[in-house]
């Protein structure tokens, strides 16, 4: 490997500056929703400004995702580079060269500064990003809660509406099977009647739930037989599908003060939502952990998990991805607002490798 001559670091420098004016030009026309290409374009610009760029590779590690140009040789010299976000490691710069014919002494210092710089650049960049992804994530959760505050409003109305007529229903109907005890026709139509105005009245307490105007019998108590009783309600529908699944309580008590029916119809809700989307012989597992402030209830399944384009909606009243008949779309907004009600959270990620995860905090009032 021949020494650099002054005219050939003359020839670098300028490389150099060269790149990182395509740096500076790429950054400040990219795309915030697509970086992909910036990233690419940034590798190939910074393979063209090293010495032996015919012969090196740059690799762009950011995160999960790989950039890379050149052909890399299995054994190879290389420098490494840190990209920090938020002070935080977020990824890395790596160049390099065959090991057969370079040495660590064929970096030049300028090229090593030329990497750091870009590497700040690049870390600068993806603040940018997460800043503007969060506030527009801020943004839709404020818009999520003013329909939800509306929504709220609105099916407490029609809630209220509706159970004087289906009161009434249900009475008359009952007064009428006492004229007909001897027409066996009548009573069966009129047992029809009565079962669709329960089915109803059923649907309308679950629209009260979800608006929050629902009574509440707020108690301290101990909520693990509670989840207990909850999941063993279920057992059929677990063992249908086969389907096995781990409760476990980071303490033999955990108290917090709830209203035990409808901390039952959170969890009954949930689990039977991860039961119906899990595969046959799938996983569910419940955890529930005491922390210093809070009450985390953590319920995951391997199920088909819950698309970005959906996951806005989901807690919306009527909202559904179930095929007509088998869901009414009010089990998650009805856990929603009983959540909302107890001054907790609820929010769901993805579950590795595939499933969803849903996560509920209870503070401890």
């Amino acid at each position: 490997m021949a020494p650099v001559s002054t005219e050939d670091k003359l020839r670098e420098r300028i490389k150099e500056l060269t790149c990182l004016y395509n740096v500076s030009s790429y950054i400040a026309n990219c795309n915030l929703y697509d970086l992909d290409p910036t990233f690419k374009a940034i590798t190939s610009s910074l393979r063209e400004a090293i010495l032996y760029s015919n012969e090196a590779f740059v690799e762009l590690k950011l995160g999960d995702t790989l950039v890379h140009d050149g052909e890399r040789s299995p054994e190879h010299v290389f420098i490494l580079t840190a990209i920090k976000v938020f002070n935080l490691p977020y990824g890395s710069i790596k160049i390099g060269y065959p090991k057969t014919k370079y040495n660590k002494n064929v970096f030049l210092e300028e090229e090593k500064q030329l990497v750091r710089t870009l590497a700040i650049e690049i870390g600068n960049l993806i603040e940018r990003k997460q800043i503007i992804d969060k506030e527009e994530l801020t943004k839709r959760q404020m818009e999520r809660a003013d329909r939800l505050s509306i929504l709220g409003e609105i099916t407490a109305g029609i809630a209220h509406e509706l159970n004087t007529p289906l009161a009434s229903i249900l009475g008359f109907s009952e007064l009428l099977k006492e004229r007909f005890v001897n027409d066996d026709a009548a009573l069966e139509d009129l047992d029809k009647i009565m079962n669709s105005a329960i089915f109803s009245r059923e649907v309308v307490k679950k629209l009260m739930f979800f608006s929050c105007v629902m009574p509440q019998q707020m108690e301290l108590v101990n909520i693990n037989p509670i989840i207990t009783d909850a999941i063993n309600l279920l057992k059929p529908s677990f063992g249908k599908k086969e389907i096995h699944y781990d409760l476990n309580f980071s303490d033999a008590e955990i108290y917090l003060r709830v209203d035990a029916i409808q901390l039952t119809q959170v969890v009954f809700n949930l689990v039977i939502n991860a039961i119906y989307f899990s595969p046959q012989n799938g996983q569910i597992s419940i955890e529930v952990d005491d922390e210093d402030r809070e009450v985390v209830l953590t319920i995951k399944d391997e199920g088909e998990g819950i698309s970005k384009e959906i996951s806005e909606y989901i807690f919306n009243p009527f909202y559904t991805t179930k095929p007509v008949g088998e869901g009414s779309g009010l089990g998650l907004s009805v856990v929603h607002g009983i959540i909302k009600s107890h001054k907790g959270t609820i929010r769901h990620t993805a579950n590795r490798p595939k499933g969803t995860i849903f996560t509920l905090t209870f503070p401890k009032l």
